[in-house]
C-alpha cells in the first residue's frame, strides 16, 4: 500500500468519526498540494453545503425579522425596545449577509416567501394572537422589509423610532 493510499483510507474514516480532524487534515493537504490525498467526494459535498448554509442563514434572519414586524404591527400595545432591537439587528445582519454574498440577492423573493411561514409561526407563538389575525401571505415587500425606517402600523411621523 502506498503512502497516498494509506492517507486516503485514513481520511475516509476520519470524515465519519471526527469531522473537525477531517477538516484540519483536508486543509493541510490543500496547503501542501497533496492533491492525491484529498477526500474529493466529501469536500465537494461540504462546499455545496456551505452555500446552502448561507441561504438558510438568510431565511432564518428574514423569518425572525418578519415575525417581529408582524408583532410590531398586530400587537402595537406590546411594542418594546426588545422588539425594536431585534428588528434593527436582523435588518443589519441581512444587509451584511447580502453584502458579503451578493449572489444571494436573486434568491431574496423566494427566501421571503419561505421565511414568512416561519415568521408567522414566531408571531403566533410569541403573542396571544391566532393565525387568522395575520395575513396568510407576507404583507410587506422586500424594500419595506429591509428599510430601516419602515415599521408597519405606524404613522409616518412616528418613524423616527428607527433612528
Amino acid at each position: 500500500m502506498t503512502q497516498t493510499q494509506i492517507k486516503v483510507s485514513h481520511t475516509d474514516g476520519l470524515y465519519e468519526t471526527d469531522f473537525h480532524a477531517w477538516t484540519l487534515e483536508q486543509a493541510a493537504f490543500l496547503r501542501s498540494g497533496m492533491w492525491d490525498c484529498l477526500d474529493i467526494s466529501n469536500l465537494v459535498e461540504e462546499i455545496e453545503s456551505l452555500g446552502k448554509q448561507e441561504r438558510q442563514k438568510l431565511r432564518s434572519r428574514l423569518a425572525i425579522l418578519l415575525g417581529h414586524l408582524l408583532k410590531w404591527e398586530f400587537q402595537a400595545s406590546h411594542r418594546s425596545n426588545s422588539w425594536l432591537g431585534t428588528i434593527r439587528e436582523q435588518r443589519r445582519r441581512i444587509l451584511e449577509l447580502l453584502e458579503e454574498n451578493p449572489s444571494l440577492k436573486p434568491y431574496l423573493p423566494e427566501a421571503k416567501e419561505k421565511a414568512y411561514q416561519d415568521g408567522l409561526d414566531l408571531a403566533v407563538q410569541e403573542t396571544s394572537l391566532s393565525y387568522e389575525t395575520f395575513p396568510s401571505e407576507c404583507p410587506y415587500n422586500l424594500e419595506q422589509i429591509l428599510d430601516s425606517k419602515f415599521f408597519p402600523g405606524q404613522r409616518l411621523e412616528d418613524n423616527s423610532i428607527a433612528d
